[in-house]
């Protein structure tokens, strides 16, 4: 073969090694194009990432209260301060024990009553009735510091299971009166209506001869005026235990 034929044939071999190599590169880009495009008809599977956001509350822990809903709440002239204690302002009326079961209903750990500021009652039969629901459900009276009761808040006082007071409570005492004006020395000493009350203070623990004396000692001063008990007073008539 000629040299000019060598040439030839060698270009030819090259020249075609070059075409192969050219379309090698295009199969190949084709393939990867394929690759990464979905197959017409294929289903697609999007792969979502769900990430979760977490709040902290940084603030200081306040102090723990008991729930309004059941420490507080006004019944008549009570207000429970606590699920055993209540505190008791006012007058009692007809109305009162009714109010007093109610709240004993709602609140049935009460076991004691501080008397803050006690003007007596208005209707001495509904505040006898009060005393013994009182005594019945074991519950204890107390005058703190600073408190008062007079008149018909004394005979309640002595409803308590348990009775104390600071030594600045103030205990005042005067005659009842009746709904006709009438007094207690108005009545016979006889009549029924002063065992009434020498009965109440016996039921209470209070000795017949200590409950006469006290009897005696309380409707001493007519209703218009007042009779502030000394604290020798309170101790002869037994008013603490």
């Amino acid at each position: 073969m000629s040299i000019q034929s060598d040439r030839l044939e060698n270009c030819r071999v090259s020249g075609g090694w070059h075409r192969y190599s050219v379309l090698g590169a295009l199969l190949l880009f084709a393939l990867l194009l394929l690759t990464t495009q979905p197959v017409h008809g294929a289903s697609r599977h999007i792969v979502t990432e769900t990430t979760e956001t977490l709040v902290y509350d940084l603030s200081e822990p306040s102090t723990p209260t008991t729930p309004v809903a059941a420490t507080s709440g006004q019944f008549g002239p009570f207000r429970v301060i606590a699920p055993d204690t209540v505190e008791m302002t006012g007058t009692v009326d007809s109305y009162t024990p009714a109010v007093f079961r109610k709240m004993l209903n709602q609140y049935p750990g009460i076991r004691l009553i501080q008397m803050l500021d006690c003007d007596g009652s208005v209707d001495e039969e509904a505040n006898l009735e009060l005393a013994r629901m009182i005594r019945h459900a074991g519950i204890s009276t107390n005058v703190p510091a600073h408190g008062s009761v007079r008149s018909g808040a004394v005979d309640l006082f002595l409803a308590g299971v348990r009775r104390t007071a600071a030594p600045d409570a103030e205990f005042i005492v005067h005659s009842w009166m009746d709904e006709n004006g009438l007094e207690a020395k108005d009545y016979p000493v006889n009549d029924p209506v002063h065992a009434e009350y020498l009965d109440y203070y016996a039921e209470m623990g209070v000795s017949i001869l200590t409950a006469k004396a006290f009897y005696a000692f309380s409707i001493s001063v007519p209703f218009s005026e007042q009779l502030r008990m000394s604290r020798r007073d309170l101790t002869r008539f037994q008013f603490f235990h």
